[in-house]
């Protein structure tokens, strides 16, 4: 991976630029007019001109000269009107991509909580730093059209007059030689700026999700201070970069206004000079023309300014998906939007993936050999070996960072294995992602996550099941008694991540959810740590109870991690299957 975004910003600008080439050059093409059609109305002013002094080299009259001033005017609106469709569509595409692309690698991370920032200083990347690199490649149209004229400009300038044409380039070169030696302070000021902002919104994130530790704690005092202080950090970073940056601008605008007064200052010398066949339209149409060069001036030198900042949230960017399989050409990497363009062919959504329909039941799940470790770490999971027989129980136990967790997720595909191998009733599993899902099995997680729904849609998720099986799900979870005792009963709504429910509630209701799909694996992550001894008793037993029914159209196999006591133990006349519980040590099974 390349640490320097500065060695391959074009090389990113241009795989962009790539990414939908029919809109891109589609919206050149007006913006082409509407930045080149008033290099017209420069010879009629000419023409004008020279008309009223009598040295006009056609026969058209004053009023002619006008009219063909406001049509070109009209047309020229007229170009603006769909450029800005173009420019707002190219600019939402280009956005959309950066986010689609950052977020996917987000969500491929392999340890997506253990990323270097919190979710609300992610606000940040997705926001302030899109905008800045939207800006800079929808601006490279912009800027090339800009100097396409500039070029036609100059030509124009020259067959006037090539002495005072050549002065033009004396604010070319001090803008570039200004922009190139405050380049080092363009990017600490922007990274300052991003880097505060980052903290503020990661603090709101952080206050939100702790409003009630806060006001335990009655620590709202601190927090307040905290943030303001914070605030404050955020804009004096902010003024400050804003600050320099319209300095830099203003900078540039009044060095190529001085050229051009110097420009003009010898125009009246020569003006004054009567050997010299200068005249006023020549003169009129000199100071006009001279606008498209020293504006494109300006202009590049704002846009290296923007170029050098969208190299910071680059940097950025790179560092937020720092890993050795990783590149920041990973944001660019063209892929379907599904979006509607304007100037282009609607694309359409894929299907689908439907349910798994064909399917064989297991009867024994293999694992050879399975090992991962997280990148740059020593921490993960090596040579795992396991077979789970069907209507087994498995339970997983270990201290704090022992790699349960990781076991879990790297069995059913979460996490990508880096040796090792998964059989399913001694068919190889190639890949676990797309293999493990219902009705093959289903997994709960440490912490569960349910919308902010009814209980009975965060229960289905749109699974199609019927009564029987769903009262099943209920029972063997616990969760009957529990609603039945809400006034909406299923159709209670759960809140924002199900706040209206207890712990112990949430816990059982991500275990119904996974139940109510009847799968051949059952995979739980310490299902229990939030209910206390009489409920935990329950669920033990009726788990036990469906993966000891051989003769029942469902017998699941159980794979799952717990540190209760109670779940290292089995009634050995209740059950007719194996219970047995693994015990890991950094990463290996140490007792089996």
């Amino acid at each position: 991976m390349n640490p320097n975004p500065r060695n391959n910003i074009w090389q990113i600008l241009w795989r962009m630029i790539c990414y939908v080439p029919r809109l891109y050059l589609i919206d050149s093409f007006f913006w082409l007019f509407i930045i080149g059609l008033p290099i017209l109305p420069g010879l009629i002013i000419r023409e004008f001109f020279n008309s009223l002094t009598g040295e006009t080299q056609f026969s058209l009259s004053p009023t002619l000269l006008i009219i063909f001033l406001l049509a070109i005017g009209l047309g020229r609106v007229a170009f603006i009107f769909i450029g800005r469709l173009t420019k707002t569509q190219h600019r939402f595409t280009m956005n959309t991509l950066l986010r689609h692309n950052l977020l996917q690698t987000i969500l491929n991370h392999p340890n997506p909580i253990s990323l270097p920032v919190s979710q609300g200083e992610l606000i940040s990347y997705f926001r302030d730093d899109m905008e800045i690199i939207e800006d800079n490649v929808v601006g490279t149209s912009e800027v090339f059209n800009a100097g396409i004229f500039a070029v036609i400009s100059l030509i124009i300038l020259v067959s006037i007059n090539w002495e005072m044409t050549v002065l033009t380039f004396l604010p070319l070169g001090l803008v570039i030689a200004i922009a190139q030696k405050m380049e080092k302070r363009i990017k600490r000021y922007r990274r300052a700026s991003r880097i505060a902002t980052e903290k503020v919104t990661g603090l709101i994130g952080e206050i939100f999700n702790s409003v009630q530790a806060i006001k335990v704690a009655g620590a709202e005092t601190s927090v307040i201070e905290h943030f303001e202080k914070l605030n404050t950090q955020r804009r004096q970073a902010i003024l400050t970069d804003r600050l320099f940056t319209a300095i830099l601008n203003s900078n540039f605008q009044s060095l190529v206004n001085l050229g051009t007064g110097i420009i003009l200052l010898t125009a009246a010398t020569f003006l004054q000079n009567t050997t010299d066949k200068f005249t006023v339209g020549d003169f009129a149409l000199f100071v006009y023309y001279l606008a498209f060069a020293t504006d494109f001036f300006m202009f590049l030198g704002e846009f290296i300014t923007a170029s050098r900042q969208a190299e910071v949230s680059f940097e950025r960017m790179t560092n937020l998906i720092k890993s050795k399989d990783k590149s920041i050409l990973t944001l660019v990497t063209p892929q379907p939007l599904y979006l509607n363009h304007i100037f282009g062919k609607k694309q359409q959504l894929p299907p689908i993936q439907p349910a798994i329909q064909d399917y064989t039941k297991l009867q024994e799940l293999t694992i050879e050999n399975l090992t991962y470790y997280y990148p740059g770490t020593n921490r993960g999971i090596e040579n795992i070996h396991l077979c789970l027989p069907r209507g087994s129980l498995t339970v997983i136990t270990g201290g704090v960072g022992a790699g349960k967790t990781t076991l879990l997720r790297v069995l059913l595909g979460l996490l990508p294995q880096q040796t090792g191998k998964i059989y399913w009733n001694g068919a190889l599993v190639d890949d676990p992602a797309s293999f493990f899902l219902p009705p093959r099995s289903a997994y709960t997680s440490q912490i569960p996550q349910l919308f902010s729904q009814t209980i009975i849609k965060n229960l289905l998720l749109g699974w199609q099941t019927n009564h029987e099986s769903l009262e099943k799900a209920l029972y063997t979870s616990v969760f009957t008694e529990d609603v039945a005792d809400m006034s909406l009963g299923l159709e209670t709504p759960v809140g924002h991540r199900g706040v209206r429910l207890s712990g112990g509630q949430l816990q059982r209701a991500a275990i119904a959810r996974a139940l109510v799909r009847q799968p051949e694996l059952l995979v739980f992550d310490d299902i229990s740590s939030a209910l206390d001894l009489e409920t935990e008793t329950k669920l033990h037993k009726r788990l036990l109870e469906i993966s000891n029914s051989p003769n029942s159209d469902w017998q699941p196999t159980i794979l799952l991690v717990s540190h209760s006591s109670l779940w290292h133990s089995c009634d050995r006349a209740a059950t007719t299957q194996e219970h047995r519980v693994i015990t890991l040590e950094k990463g290996r099974i140490t007792k089996y």
